[in-house]
């Protein structure tokens, strides 16, 4: 079959290969074969890619960790039957760049007639991130007022959504007038070029200087400093990521000062260790789907066989907007 692999760390550009003989996935115990119907593009991929990623698959190993498809064969213990449509996270090393995946049963979650491949995706990561971010690790309420760092990609438009769908006041930050268009047009109180104008500043202003009372931060580094300076009294910060490419320590003295809490979300976690958690968070989604409370931005449909390495690579750079899809070739 054909699949993504990579046989050695390094930039997304340079090690991630593609091989047309790749042998297919055979399940065991309670695993399934999932034939992809398609496969979200996320900056982890490139995190596995350098081989900085919390997880490490033995090399060679397929990136790609949100997909959706049909099972088309089945482990003896599994929960799920050929013929299933089924969206969710595969097992690294055969993840969903590839024509097949392999998964675990428990991670991978029945799927509706009315939810097409390429939606089911593109929401499962990013908007289970957003999810667990704003509803597990914080509660957020209809009064707070939420900024959203990277408003324009794929799990910063999912937070976003979230938020407007609690009835929450959204502020968010995105880089250049064409990205902070995007994220204005889905209802935020305020769109923020972080490029060119200070997000404190603003945050501070329109709270009548009382500040966020949740910022979902992706960015970290410098962002994350900054944040200190507009979160609320008793607020929280819940950090999700680097995506700009640095951590920094927080300062614990300022925690205490202004009483407002720094947390970590690691969502794969959840996967592992809780995952009905995460089951019941795919049928909450699937219901604001059905609302119309949510809109998954697919803005890039790619071919399997598609010049990849140069789409995360765009993805990790900032040159794109809400989720990539790899679609099946031919």
């Amino acid at each position: 079959m054909i699949a993504w692999q990579v046989t050695e760390h390094g930039p997304v550009a340079e090690v991630l290969q593609l091989v047309r003989d790749v042998p297919g996935p055979e399940p065991t115990g309670d695993e399934v074969v999932v034939q992809v119907g398609a496969c979200a593009l996320n900056f982890a991929d490139s995190l596995l890619c350098a081989g900085t990623y919390q997880e490490h698959p033995p090399l060679p190993f397929t990136p790609g960790l949100e997909v959706a498809g049909v099972v088309v064969a089945a482990g003896p213990d599994a929960t799920h039957r050929v013929g299933d449509r089924v969206a969710g996270s595969p097992s690294l090393p055969r993840g969903g760049l590839a024509e097949q995946a392999l998964a675990r049963s428990a991670h991978v979650f029945r799927l509706d007639d009315d939810v097409d491949d390429a939606t089911a995706a593109a929401m499962h990561v990013t908007y289970q991130t957003a999810w667990f971010a704003l509803q597990r690790r914080v509660e957020l309420r209809a009064d707070d007022t939420l900024l959203v760092h990277a408003g324009a990609g794929g799990v910063g438009s999912a937070a976003v959504e979230l938020g407007l769908a609690v009835g929450a006041t959204v502020i968010a930050t995105a880089g250049g007038p064409e990205k902070v268009a995007g994220v204005a047009a889905r209802g935020v109180t305020r769109a923020i070029d972080y490029r060119s104008e200070d997000f404190v500043a603003i945050v501070n202003e329109l709270t009548d200087g009382r500040g966020a009372d949740v910022i979902f931060d992706s960015v970290n580094g410098e962002t994350f400093t900054r944040s200190t300076k507009c979160i609320a009294w008793e607020g929280s910060i819940v950090v999700i990521g680097a995506a700009g490419g640095t951590y920094v320590e927080a300062r614990t003295n300022h925690a205490l000062v202004k009483n407002y809490g720094v947390l970590g979300l690691n969502w794969r976690g959840y996967l592992e260790h809780r995952p009905q958690l995460v089951a019941d968070a795919h049928r909450q989604l699937t219901r604001l789907l059905r609302t119309g409370a949510l809109h998954p931005d697919i803005s890039e449909r790619l071919p399997l066989d598609g010049d990849i390495p140069d789409a995360l690579a765009r993805l990790v750079r900032g040159k794109t907007t809400g989720k990539l899809v790899v679609l099946p070739t031919g």
